[in-house]
């Protein structure tokens, strides 16, 4: 059982740490943008976040600048772009709402599942290859999306719920799996 260490607010200073912080604000100006129908504008930030996503864990494997907080701050800024996006394509796309139910009630059930085991002083693990993949598509979908209507004025509803609804799919994959892993660290705390 790894045990929680306590963060240190210098680790803040790290290239990929400040990087999932400017996804963070990056969140502001989206839903700005989006909500005054500038989706040009909106794209750009969404298709930003998504590289420095992108970046950030690269950077942090390659020049070893993995930290405990970049290890909560990167994931914390998914969940909160995550639910800003989807705010925002409900209010386009209302016929969404089903996945976007599926997509929030994940990321809450993971948030709880990380907070049990920091409770309990057990380190909550680091995003695997499904859970990338899963932003991946998310970033891919919600790109086309908000693309297709800031350039061609084109809305799909039908299209979007395929969108969404394979990222949703990959999403509980990626939930499943994490699961398994959070069952398997919460059961050897007891041992």
């Amino acid at each position: 059982m790894e045990m929680v260490t306590k963060f240190d607010l210098k680790e803040l200073r790290t290239v990929p740490n400040m990087l999932s912080v400017l996804r963070i604000i990056l969140i502001v100006p989206f839903v700005i943008f989006f909500l005054n129908k500038n989706y040009i504008a909106a794209a750009a930030m969404i298709i930003l976040s998504g590289i420095s996503d992108a970046l950030d864990g690269f950077i942090a494997r390659r020049f070893n600048q993995i930290t405990e907080i970049g290890k909560m701050l990167d994931p914390l800024a998914d969940k909160l772009t995550l639910i800003a996006i989807m705010i925002c394509i409900l209010i386009l796309f209302p016929i969404v709402m089903p996945v976007v139910i599926v997509l929030i009630l994940k990321d809450l059930v993971m948030m709880i599942g990380a907070t049990h085991l920091l409770k309990k002083d057990i380190k909550p693990p680091a995003a695997k290859w499904y859970g990338k993949l899963s932003t991946i598509m998310f970033y891919f979908s919600v790109s086309l999306i908000v693309f297709l209507k800031a350039v061609y004025d084109y809305e799909n509803p039908i299209l979007s719920l395929v969108l969404l609804g394979a990222t949703a799919a990959m999403m509980i994959f990626s939930l499943i799996k994490y699961f398994m892993i959070f069952k398997e660290l919460n059961g050897s705390e007891k041992e």
